[in-house]
């Protein structure tokens, strides 16, 4: 279930993901030519909210995902074996 990801979600993701790793060069550049500290430290902040924000995209068609196999699904076991793998990839199990 978690190859699976909605087309729209994964073109998104990777169009994200594309920006993202221009960002990750321009910091590069940065730091080689020795630009500012604090210009540099905002940029890594943008990149991780960058991710943040693929993160949650994964996150969002993943749960979609598996709540709609959860609902087709009459058997007990499944629907709660496929929470725990959401839940797992999430690393929430030891916060529960």
């Amino acid at each position: 279930m978690w190859g699976m990801m909605e087309p729209k979600a994964k073109a998104e993701a990777l169009r994200r993901l594309r920006t993202i790793e221009g960002h990750i060069r321009g910091v590069q550049r940065m730091l080689e030519e020795e630009s500012s500290c604090l210009e540099t430290i905002r940029q890594t902040l943008a990149v991780r909210r960058a991710l943040d924000r693929v993160s949650q995209l994964l996150v969002s068609s993943q749960v979609r995902g598996c709540l709609a196999v959860g609902t087709e699904c009459a058997d007990a076991q499944e629907r709660e074996r496929i929470v725990q793998e959401l839940l797992d990839a999430l690393e929430l199990t030891d916060r529960l």
